[in-house]
Formats: structure tokens, sequence, C-alpha cells
């Protein structure tokens, strides 16, 4: 495989991966809330426009509210509302299906028109979607926790102040960036609707799964329950949240070098298969050859077993508890 066709495929890879960062970015950046509310304030042209565009998706249509009602559809629509992402889970499905599709076709051309050259690029294709969508969740999930605090803090001068605990809950959506703002902006939006405030803050714990924000929660719902000052069980919980992300820091710092290797050695022999599969294929069928295949299949066992163990005993080592 020349160097031409080498730089081609990458740049196509670097393609794809600007396109799903415009379309998250572009899409929507409202959330289902307030579509739903935006019914009720334009006027008559302009829901003769949305009415034009929804007969034009139909089909979308149709497939979101079939997937959605299966279990898979739920875990879906689960993990898309934790990263934040703006697609619904039909559309999801359709650009894993596409990425499949077209990294399954590349990998093909490159590997010398081979179906196990396509099954890789398949199995890359069906991976990158879903490893975009745990990053984001942990980037965001890790944003929220470090404005946790800040958060209580706004909750409790407010409170103090005479805010009701749902004016205070509007005074943070109003006050503090993204992701935080974001989430009780929903939260807040949920209870004008309607819905009670134990479950609106439900939801918001299935949006964020952040043992912090469970702490908070339970505040709130056992004072709502049984009485008590708010403020102070807030302040209280907010010293010990703010330690606990200080902790978590140093704690982050001093084990970066750590994951950082076990996460690079590990990939790396994996990665170097892959490259010397498209671009020196003879050289990995060695360890197929007849008169090799015992002894090669026994080494790529024991190479991967290693691989594995070294892999999860490292993280071990950096996964400390806080």
């Amino acid at each position: 495989m020349s160097a031409t066709t080498v730089l081609l495929i990458a740049g196509i890879l670097v393609l794809i991966l600007l396109i799903i960062g415009l379309v998250t970015s572009i899409a929507s950046e409202r959330s289902l809330v307030e579509n739903r509310l935006e019914r009720y304030l334009v006027d008559e042209d302009e829901m003769e426009e949305v009415r034009k565009q929804a007969e034009k998706s139909l089909v979308r249509d149709w497939l979101n509210r079939n997937v959605e009602r299966t279990s898979i559809g739920e875990r879906l629509a689960r993990e898309l509302a934790r990263a934040d992402l703006k697609f619904k889970v039909g559309e999801f499905l359709i650009l894993v299906f596409g990425m499949v599709f077209l990294m399954g076709f590349i990998a093909w051309l490159a590997g010398g028109r081979d179906m196990i050259s396509a099954a890789i690029g398949m199995g890359f294709g069906f991976f990158l979607p879903n490893w975009y969508i745990k990053r984001k969740q942990r980037q965001r999930l890790q944003r929220f926790n470090d404005q946790l605090s800040d958060m209580l803090n706004l909750m409790v001068n407010g409170l103090r102040a005479g805010y009701s605990t749902m004016q205070a809950m509007e005074a943070v959506s109003r006050e503090l960036p993204p992701p935080i703002s974001d989430e009780f902006r929903r939260v807040v939006q949920e209870m004008q609707l309607g819905i009670p405030m134990e479950r609106a803050l439900d939801n918001l714990l299935r949006r964020i799964p952040s043992e912090d924000l469970d702490f908070v929660v339970t505040a709130i719902n056992v004072q709502r329950e049984v009485g008590g000052n708010l403020s102070e069980i807030l302040d209280t919980i907010s010293y010990t949240i703010r330690e606990r992300v200080r902790i978590k820091g140093e704690i982050r710092v001093l084990t970066a070098q750590v994951r950082t290797s076990g996460q690079f050695i590990s990939a790396l022999p994996f990665l170097l298969v892959l490259v010397l599969w498209f671009v020196n294929r003879d050289y990995i069928m060695t360890f197929f050859e007849p008169e090799n295949r015992v002894c090669g299949s026994i080494a790529l066992g024991v190479a991967f077993f290693l691989i594995v163990t070294g892999y999860f005993v490292m993280m071990k080592i950096a996964d400390i508890e806080v």
C-alpha cells in the first residue's frame, strides 16, 4: 500500500470525525422540553412550516418511535442524554450503520479487497461512535462534579436570602456555566410543566450519574419529607464535596502517568498488529502457517492474556476511591 493511499485513508478518517463533531455542535441546542414549549410560542405560519418539515421526516420519526420503545432504545436514549448529544435513538443508529459501512468499505479497499480487513474496519466503525459517547459522558460528568460545590454555595446563599428551592435552582440555571446550568434549567422546566420535584431530581440523577449529586438529591428529598434547615444541610454537603473534588484532583494528577502509560502500552501491540496487517500481511500470517500454527496461536494467546492482565492491574493501581 502506497503512502498516498495511507494519507488518503487518514484524511478520510479525520474528515469523518470532523463531520461527527460538526453535526453534534450544529444540531439543535434546545432540550426536548424547550421543543415542546415552542409549540405554544410560534405563530400559524411557523406552525405550518414545522408541519411540512415533519411530513418530510415521517420515516425517521417512525424509526425513532419504534426503536425508543425497546430496551436497547431506552438504554441508548439514556446514554445520549448523559453525553448531552442531541441525536435521537434512530438518528444515532443510522449514524452507526453509516460508520460501519464506510469504515468497512475503506478497510476493504486498503486491505486488498479482503473480507477480514472489511470486518476489522466494520468493528472500528461500530466502536468509534460508542467511544465518542463514553468520552463525552466522562468529560461532562467531570465538569459537572467540578461545578457542584459552586452550585451548592449559590443555592445556600439563595435559600438564606429567602428564595424557595425552585427559585434557588432557577438562579443556578441563570448564573452558572454549562453543563450544570443546562441540567438545572431542565429541572426547572420540568417542574414548571407540573412534574413533582422528586421526579425531576430523579431525572437529573439519571442523566448525571454522580455520587456527589446523589448526596444533594437525597438531602433535598429528605428535607422535603421531614423538614429542617436545608441551607445548613447543603452547606455541610458543599464542604464535603469541595474536599472530595480537591482530593480527587490531586489523585488524578498523581496517577495520570500510570493511567496514560497503561493505556498507551496496552494499545500499542494491537495498533502495531493492525498496521502490519495492512502494510505487511505476510509477516503477520507467519504465525498461522501450517508448521507454525500451534506455536503461533500459543504465543498470540499468551501475549493477549499478559497485555490485558497488565492493563487491568495498572488501572487498578491508579483507581483510588475517595
